[in-house]
């Protein structure tokens, strides 16, 4: 059980219900990771009651575990680039990525990056914490990106999300209108070389599953017919959903790797991560966020005309 109260992003403290192993704790109800462990041990950092504890040993009922998180702050430049936080907490802050931001600087994107603004947002706070992407999108998609203040809430969401523990929801307005009001595409998705950027459908590749419901169809301004989807994700892999739109002949517009650039319409991929479902590391809260649909896909559909 937790002490709510408690909480903070320097400190994890931990009120214990039952006689246990204080290692079997952490791993077992917790999900520490093993390597966590070895550090706790190794750093001394245990604390029960006050007093400095190893891992092996046990506690009872009404013990205080405390932990101290000893973090490294981030080596990014902290710039404000006036990006949108929807949800912070001790463990966790979740922001709406605006389009062509890259998420992490890179040697052709070393300023103006998401971890160079989340550096500045944590100083301001006064929080010196490492950023730690739990999720990432491509530069041109916008929408909701989780960034874990501390190593455990980030092996946690991480393991969530691999035990498919998230909810994911995306928007996205594709080309043409599909057969289908709602369907699956389980399709294996390779990638042919290391150096390529480009993803296929190929079985050689990794299963992976996405799903579609169709929000609405529109006539652009040049006659041509679009519609908006909503996706949800059973597996991650790169440009999943891209690599499948364009693969049952839908492309998302504007997608100049997987289909065309379509400038009248919109300046760049027409894809938006809305939606987030997840527990809250420590405290087991499910957490629902949603990102409202950026201008630039508001307009597009704005200047088209409903079927």
């Amino acid at each position: 059980m937790f002490i709510k109260d408690e909480q903070s992003w320097d400190k994890f403290v931990i009120s214990v219900d039952k006689e246990i192993k204080i290692q079997d704790l952490l791993r077992d109800e917790l999900g520490f990771s093993a390597r966590s462990i070895s550090r706790l041990k190794r750093e001394k950092n245990i604390y029960v009651n006050g007093k400095y504890t190893k891992p092996t040993l046990h506690v009872d009922k009404g013990d205080i575990i405390e932990i101290p998180i000893i973090e490294e702050g981030s080596d990014f430049e902290g710039q404000d680039l006036n990006v949108r936080v929807l949800y912070e907490d001790f463990d966790l802050v979740v922001v709406d990525k605006p389009p062509f931001m890259v998420v992490h600087p890179t040697k052709s994107h070393y300023q103006n990056t998401l971890a160079n603004h989340l550096s500045y947002h944590l100083d301001q706070e006064g929080q010196d914490v490492r950023v730690r992407f739990v999720n990432r999108l491509d530069m041109n998609t916008s929408g909701l990106v989780i960034v874990a203040k501390n190593a455990y809430a980030h092996h946690k969401l991480s393991s969530d999300m691999s035990d498919k523990l998230v909810e994911k929801e995306y928007y996205a307005i594709v080309n043409g209108v599909p057969d289908h009001k709602e369907a699956t595409i389980d399709q294996p998705i390779y990638r042919e070389t290391e150096d390529s950027i480009k993803r296929i459908v190929d079985p050689r590749g990794q299963r992976s599953i996405t799903h579609y419901s169709l929000i609405g169809s529109y006539k652009d301004c040049e006659g041509h017919l679009i519609s908006l989807l909503r996706i949800s994700l059973e597996t991650g892999r790169t440009h999943q959903i891209r690599v499948h739109m364009d693969y049952i002949g839908h492309p998302i517009v504007s997608d100049e790797l997987y289909g065309q650039l379509q400038d009248n319409l919109i300046g760049r991929q027409a894809l938006h991560a809305r939606k987030l479902v997840f527990n809250q590391p420590r405290m087991k809260n499910e957490i629902e966020l949603v990102a409202d649909l950026p201008d630039d896909m508001v307009r597009l559909l704005d200047k088209c005309e409903k079927i």
